[in-house]
């Protein structure tokens, strides 16, 4: 599985953006899906999470009530949908595969995007 998350850019507090992870091949309905972060000189950490069948969502604490993730398995897309946007959002974000079952641990993570950069303005 290959995949390519787009979709971050700059923008204002209490605003929104919302990323977008395309995967290839045909057995992404197989892999659970989670989204990372990383600010600038911190480690990365996990932000959501979902199910193979996009029924079941995870949440960091931090943005829980903001984030939203859903998937389209049809499109092989995973979507991260950010609300209310503060400048401690700001990090790169990755999204992230696990065949079969939801993790939390990056490490457990089978494949990785390439990133993408959301600034959030004070």
């Amino acid at each position: 599985v290959q995949l390519q998350a787009y979709g971050g850019g700059l923008v204002q507090a209490g605003g929104s953006l919302r990323l977008s992870c395309a995967a290839s091949g045909r057995t992404f309905s197989s892999y659970a899906v989670g989204w990372f972060r990383q600010a600038p000189g911190k480690e990365r950490e996990f932000v959501a999470a979902i199910s193979r069948n996009g029924i079941n969502t995870y949440y960091a604490d931090s943005v829980k009530g903001r984030f939203t993730i859903s998937r389209d398995n049809a499109k092989n897309t995973v979507y991260l949908q950010m609300n209310s946007l503060n400048p401690e959002d700001t990090a790169v974000y990755y999204c992230a595969a696990h065949f079969n079952n939801v993790v939390w641990r990056r490490d457990e993570y089978d494949y990785w995007g390439q990133g993408t950069l959301v600034t959030v303005s004070s």
